[in-house]
């Protein structure tokens, strides 16, 4: 076949009809001046241009009715495969900075070795400096000693012979006479003050003899009184065996004097004396002793605390028999006391003894001492006595006890950690779950609080909804409303930000979406198909409030999942006619 014949019978171009070029004509200018609208070329940004000739398809697929599903299907297409592509961006962009993060690594870790050397060297020049010092100080230090007792002996035997005596004029002064006499004076003052520090004074060790010789004479009495309840006794059961014996004589002596005995008991004649003998027999000499020791102790402590010798008081008050000056009375003696200038507090060695002693005895330390021991510890700033005192020696904690440290380390910021952990321990021990998983989470031990709760399981709801009010915490939320090693998440995301934004934490409510909205339309989704507490008329007002607070993309995204739902429909407040139980009648 010819040319002239192909192109004889050459298809015309179709004849478009007026609607149609008036559409495509709208359709242009529509796409420039869109183009123009967002200031962008054929070399700008493809975002915009995709967003413009979707909305030019979705147009043409409107009018195009004949075509309207295989169109729909070619941009579903597209769109999918557009989507995959910016998904794929996105992941090579995360790698890539991975990627130079991980080839960072080795550089940052030659500068690590490479500083750690110079701090290393530092310390090796600090140290020698400062031992170079010492050895300067101790060699300043035995100087100074020998100078200042080379002066003690200059100044203890040579007076200065230019000053004048005191007392005496300057004519007196060399005057033999006048010398010898006051030379006489004198000696007769010194005996004078010597006879009198004789009467007035005992050195001390004269009262260590006779506190020797008090122990010594107690001891002699109390070994007397024994013997003398046993010669007693034994006395009264020979005038016992003396009475009967004569009456057996007297009687006619037809029984055995062992018969004759048994049957005396039973009579009159000797029942008052029977009496005796069971009273002597059952009296048990050991508890009159014990109860003089008793009453020597509190007499012996009462005279120290009025003699102000409070470390001997403290001595006896922690080695009393049976405890018997280890209670609140005791407490309250030192407390009036109060603080002595120079010296250690009386209060505070009295509960550093009997702490230290708690675990030679069956029963611990009771609640009320430990809870006052732990006071006078904190007043007087000794954190370090209450540590060792709650970590290692044997007390009963209480509630109250784990308050005062927990308020103590709020006051205290720089030992905040040490007393959250303390006050942790003592709650643990009382079993105040409540409290001791708050101290974690201020601690900011957020896996740890997370791994109490699946230990004890009695948390509640509501309690956890505290624990947020309490320590409002980002990650501690997150925590507990997503899943945790495999279990579900035991607080609702929604009903969270709602609980937030109730009580007046609104900045937390805000941060927290803020950390939500990062994640994008799937981490919406994810949690709110794995929240099975908050209901759907609950995420419609999480919606609104993230509207309100200036998150429209995040309050999209949650109202576009929920419309996904299958059955779920957007219901408008104004609407009061529509029926929610329709479907089930239908």
């Amino acid at each position: 076949m010819s040319v002239q014949e192909i192109n004889k019978h050459a298809v015309l171009p179709p004849i478009i009809s007026g609607s149609d070029k008036e559409f495509l004509e709208r359709m242009q200018r529509y796409i420039i001046t869109e183009t123009e609208r967002v200031c962008c070329n054929e070399e700008g940004p493809a975002d915009e241009y995709y967003i413009i000739y979707r909305n030019v398809f979705d147009k043409v697929i409107e009018y195009v009715t004949a075509y309207k599903s295989i169109l729909t299907s070619i941009k579903k297409e597209y769109d999918t495969f557009i989507e995959t592509i910016k998904k794929g961006q996105r992941t090579a962009f995360y790698l890539h900075g991975k990627l130079k993060v991980l080839a960072g690594e080795p550089t940052a870790l030659v500068y690590h070795k490479k500083r750690i050397a110079q701090l290393q060297a530092k310390m090796g020049l600090i140290e020698n400096n400062s031992s170079k010092i010492q050895l300067q100080i101790n060699e300043m230090k035995q100087v100074r000693a020998k100078y200042d007792t080379k002066e003690e002996q200059y100044c203890t035997f040579c007076k200065d012979p230019l000053k004048p005596i005191p007392g005496m004029t300057l004519q007196e002064s060399v005057n033999l006479d006048a010398l010898t006499k006051y030379l006489k004076h004198l000696e007769g003052k010194y005996a004078e003050m010597e006879e009198l520090m004789s009467k007035k004074y005992v050195p001390i060790q004269r009262k260590a003899d006779l506190d020797e010789e008090m122990t010594v004479v107690l001891e002699r009495r109390d070994s007397t009184e024994n013997l003398n309840n046993e010669l007693q006794f034994s006395h009264q059961k020979l005038q016992v065996i003396s009475q009967a014996l004569t009456l057996w004589v007297k009687s006619d002596m037809s029984r055995s004097f062992q018969d004759f005995v048994e049957n005396i008991q039973k009579s009159k004649d000797l029942h008052d004396k029977q009496g005796i003998v069971e009273e002597l027999l059952e009296e048990d000499p050991s508890k009159a002793k014990e109860a003089e020791i008793l009453l020597y102790f509190i007499e012996r402590f009462n005279e120290l605390i009025s003699l102000g010798e409070y470390e001997k008081a403290v001595y006896f008050a922690v080695n009393g028999p049976r405890r018997i000056l280890q209670n609140i009375g005791t407490v309250n003696k030192f407390k009036a006391v109060g603080k002595i200038r120079g010296k250690p507090s009386p209060l505070l060695l009295f509960f550093e003894a009997i702490f230290s002693i708690s675990h030679a005895f069956r029963h611990p330390v009771d609640a009320v001492l430990t809870l006052e021991g732990i006071k006078c510890g904190l007043s007087e700033k000794r954190l370090d006595l209450v540590i060792n005192w709650v970590t290692q020696e044997r007390l009963t904690f209480s509630e109250e006890a784990g308050d005062v440290i927990f308020d103590y380390g709020e006051q205290d910021t720089y030992n905040k950690a040490k007393c959250l952990a303390l006050a942790q321990i003592i709650y643990s021990e009382c079993g105040l779950h409540k409290k001791a998983l708050l101290c974690l989470c201020k601690q900011g031990q957020i896996h740890g609080a997370m791994e109490y709760i699946q230990q004890f399981k009695d948390f509640t709801s509501d309690d956890l909804m505290q624990l947020i009010k309490s320590c409002p915490n980002i990650e501690l939320i997150q925590c507990l409303t997503k899943e945790w090693n495999g279990k579900p998440p035991y607080l609702s995301f929604g009903l969270a930000v709602l609980h937030l934004f109730s009580v007046d934490m609104k900045k937390v409510g805000i941060k927290l979406l803020q950390e939500i909205s990062k994640g994008g339309k799937d981490a919406v989704e994810h949690l709110l198909i794995n929240d099975p507490f908050c209901s759907l008329e609950k995420w419609q007002e999480v919606a609104n409030i993230c509207l309100q607070n200036g998150f429209d993309q995040l309050s999209n995204d949650i109202m576009s999942v929920l419309r996904s739902q299958a059955g779920v429909t957007e219901i408008s407040e104004e609407d009061d006619t529509v029926n929610l139980m329709q479907h089930v009648f239908w």
